[in-house]
């Protein structure tokens, strides 16, 4: 299983900006797949999660101003993040989860908000 994160950037506070997790090896539609992100000398945090029946959950960090989804036709996954803030500054991972627990990593795509 690989994931590959893209999408990241600099911003300026009150932008957008649209993550992208591309997999291979195993469908995004049947497993469980997250968003996480670490800011500079902060460990690693949940940001959202999306089940293979479509429920989505997010952090109250970003609740309200974020969209995780799926790709009708890629093998891919997404987090729309909107009314960016500083505080969102950080390298941003994807996350696979199989059925049997097993998690996957994707290499981060950085993001920075400027103020």
């Amino acid at each position: 299983v690989q994931l590959q994160a893209s999408g990241g950037g600099s911003v300026q506070a009150g932008g957008s900006l649209r993550l992208s997790c591309a997999a291979s090896g195993a469908g995004v539609r049947i497993n469980i797949m997250g968003w996480y992100r670490q800011a500079p000398g902060k460990q690693r945090e949940w940001v959202a999660d999306i089940s293979p029946d479509g429920t989505t959950n997010y952090a109250d960090s970003v609740k309200g101003r974020s969209t995780i989804s799926r790709g009708n036709a890629k093998n891919t996954m997404y987090l729309q993040m909107n009314s960016l803030k500083p505080e969102d500054t950080a390298v941003y991972y994807c996350k696979l989860t199989v059925p049997l627990g097993m998690n996957y990593w994707g290499k981060g795509t950085l993001v920075t908000v400027s103020s």
